[in-house]
């Protein structure tokens, strides 16, 4: 079966469930979006990552690579590689030198796994062709949410759900007042509080500021 490479292109909350978040993926060589609503936690854990952000503490995920290492585990790639009942699946393919062999896991925790391995990530046609969004009927769909004032609420969709319209916002970046000192402890004390959103946009913050 062939694979399709998959990068991630942005993470935004969810506009049908509140506390989730919608994972936009995108077609490498396509222009296909496949949206995956994930938990607050593996939102996180997959942000943190991409932001080049260290916790305090190990995160679940951190632990899994930890753990693999120390068994001399290495993770290939990360397949999503079913779609049931509105439901996404996924692989984390793995090797110990001597054997390769497959992990069943949720997309949300075989990403932030992913990630962590610096491994690609891939989907099958038969998702893509199902799940998959071209990019201009996401505009589109942006377009009608915002005319229709009158629209009925999405019912709660759950953890790897394809959502029927992911539509990302713009986080607002720490105001330009605040000195750099005063950002420098922010940036301290949200990381401290694990607080990892609040802590990429005011290290973004002090990474324009220092140029």
């Amino acid at each position: 079966m062939k694979k399709i490479p998959l990068e991630i292109l942005g993470l935004s909350s969810s506009q049908s469930q509140s506390g989730s978040f919608a994972l936009i993926l995108g077609e490498k060589h396509g222009n296909r979006r496949l949206p995956i609503i994930i938990g607050m936690f593996e939102a996180q854990s997959i942000a943190i990552q991409i932001e080049k952000i260290s916790p305090n503490r190990p995160l679940t995920h951190d632990l899994f690579k930890a753990f693999a290492e120390h068994v001399h585990v290495t993770i290939i790639e990360v397949v999503i590689s079913d779609l049931k009942e509105g439901v996404f699946y996924s692989r984390i393919v793995c090797s110990d030198g001597a054997t390769t062999f497959e992990i069943d896991a949720r997309p949300s925790d075989a990403i932030a796994i992913g990630l962590r391995f610096g491994v690609p990530i891939f989907t099958v046609e038969s998702v893509l062709s199902e799940a998959g969004i071209i990019l201009s009927d996401l505009d589109e769909a942006g377009e009608e949410d915002e005319d229709d004032d009158d629209h009925d609420e999405d019912e709660d969709e759950g953890e790897g759900e394809a959502p029927r319209a992911a539509k990302a916002t713009e986080p607002r970046e720490p105001s330009g007042q605040v000195s750099l000192d005063e950002l420098t402890k922010m940036l301290a004390q949200a990381l401290e509080k694990e607080d990892y959103e609040k802590a990429a946009k005011i290290r973004d913050e002090l990474n324009k500021r220092n140029g």
